[in-house]
């Protein structure tokens, strides 16, 4: 399933080169509102350690230097042709395997969730929480992720994209992970982010 997932994304980054557009967001304005909201599950008054699952090019590494953040990065993703992108531009720690990932205080992930294309509602959604699994226990601290949102309007929805209820996976997270969990939907884009916090500071 995965595999046609790969080839769009190495696909994107061969056509617009390491930028929003190569992972096939719609600038970079968006892209980096959507790593503030990710970044908000961890605490940035002392360093952190931070596994960015489904890393791309990297780009949430330069956007934490520039927060200023203290912090040791480590990326991961599916596509080599991004891989060797990030691998160009930074010099953190980036693998392809998920089976090379450590736990970390953090884990992110942005849009990894959201192209779908030909897989079947109920296999995605399946993926997805084995995702969400995975990310819990990758991170020590906590754990943010972000999709698209089922309250899209219905002439902008795509069969090819994942639209997921906010509200099923809020209550997922809460029953499964945590009781300090935050739904954000309030930040102006078709998406919505969700932290998971292992203790309530």
């Amino acid at each position: 399933m995965l595999e046609g997932v790969q080839r769009y994304y190495s696909g994107k980054v061969a056509e617009h080169g390491p930028t929003a557009r190569g992972v096939d967001w719609n600038d970079s304005v968006s892209q980096e509102l959507r790593f503030d909201q990710l970044l908000k599950v961890c605490d940035p008054s002392a360093a952190f350690s931070i596994n960015d699952y489904g890393c791309g090019y990297g780009a949430l590494a330069g956007h934490l230097a520039r927060r200023g953040y203290e912090f040791t990065y480590t990326g991961f993703d599916i596509s080599e042709a991004m891989l060797a992108e990030a691998r160009a531009l930074h010099e953190h720690r980036f693998v392809g395997r998920d089976d090379e990932l450590e736990p970390a205080d953090y884990t992110v992930a942005s849009g990894i969730f959201n192209v779908k294309l030909d897989a079947r509602a109920d296999e995605w959604e399946a993926h997805v929480l084995r995702t969400l699994d995975r990310l819990d226990g990758l991170s020590t601290r906590g754990f943010s992720f972000n999709t698209l949102t089922s309250y899209s309007d219905p002439d902008r929805i795509r069969d090819d994209l994942y639209y997921a209820d906010p509200r099923v996976l809020f209550d997922h997270c809460k029953r499964s992970y945590s009781k300090w969990v935050a739904l954000l939907h309030d930040y102006g884009l078709w998406e919505f982010t969700i932290l998971v916090r292992k203790d309530a500071a």
